[in-house]
């Protein structure tokens, strides 16, 4: 109490004059309606910067949970979109008001990539499925722009992926334009261009066109983005192009992916070791 009383003392003067000037602000502003005014959108204009302010650690501390919910959503998107984008007979509409009256071929999993290298020759990626999922080998991985690897070997929730920038895998993969299709094969250079090869001289190329997963293979449903064509040629020999895509997935960022897993696959492998004998 002391204390409080010698700092009045000693700062007495200085406190009259700002609590003078305070009175004087004060009856200045209700005298006058201009200043009235902007006194009210300075402190409106402080308010909605403190509020804003509050709003964004808010939302901060909440982008986990958001960013969670957006990923479940956007699964259920892109299964609903993997199991039905080529049957015109479906009203899509129908998936929305009833998403459980429509089978879906294909199964969507959120997972994260923990470690990826693009630098070497052979390269792989760590993945960690973020939901319960029976892993097993040979399942397509893919990022919201495109593909990105396939399952090469599981423990618990983890995968190692090989990925598209490693030339031991072979994916199948067509001209979304005119459905011919080759294999995507990575060269070892660019970790942003791969090759797509030995597709006739019959298909028609143009520099721009589209490329995508194909319809003949049991890993990628067909339709998945890969990339656009910014190069071609043909060699006379062979009569196969050799066309190189840039593509859409940035595989030296790559963070969330979804597992995709066809459910009768297990199925129609056996049906095809069938008629191989």
């Amino acid at each position: 109490m002391q204390q409080i009383i010698s700092f009045i003392l000693k700062f007495k003067t200085a406190l009259v004059f700002w609590g003078l000037f305070a009175i004087a602000i004060a009856l200045t502003i209700n005298a006058n309606t201009h200043h009235q005014n902007k006194w009210v959108s300075s402190t409106n204009l402080l308010s909605r910067s403190i509020l804003s302010v509050k709003a964004d650690v808010v939302d901060y501390f909440y982008l986990k949970e958001e960013n969670a919910k957006l990923l479940d959503e956007n699964k259920e998107l892109r299964e609903f979109y993997l199991s039905h984008q080529n049957d015109s007979q479906k009203n899509d509409s129908l998936y929305f008001e009833n998403n459980t009256g429509l089978d879906s071929t294909y199964q969507v999993f959120n997972a994260k990539v923990i470690s990826n290298s693009y630098w070497k020759i052979n390269n792989f990626l760590m993945v960690e499925a973020l939901e319960k999922i029976d892993l097993t080998t040979d399942l397509g991985i893919i990022s919201p722009q495109g593909i990105v690897g396939i399952v090469e070997d599981y423990n618990a929730q983890y995968a190692r992926v090989i990925s598209v920038l490693n030339p031991n895998i072979s994916i199948n993969a067509q001209l979304a334009n005119t459905k011919h299709f080759g294999s995507l094969v990575w060269d070892g250079k660019d970790p942003s261009i791969t090759n797509l090869i030995d597709v006739p001289r019959s298909a028609s190329v143009a520099i721009g066109d589209h490329v995508e997963t194909g319809g003949n293979s049991l890993i990628f449903p067909e339709g998945i983005p890969i990339g656009n064509v910014i190069s071609f040629d043909l060699d006379e020999n062979r009569g196969y192009y050799n066309i190189q895509v840039k593509l859409f997935t940035d595989m030296t960022n790559v963070r969330n992916v979804y597992i995709i897993q066809m459910k009768d696959k297990e199925v129609i492998e056996k049906l095809m070791e069938g008629t191989d004998e």
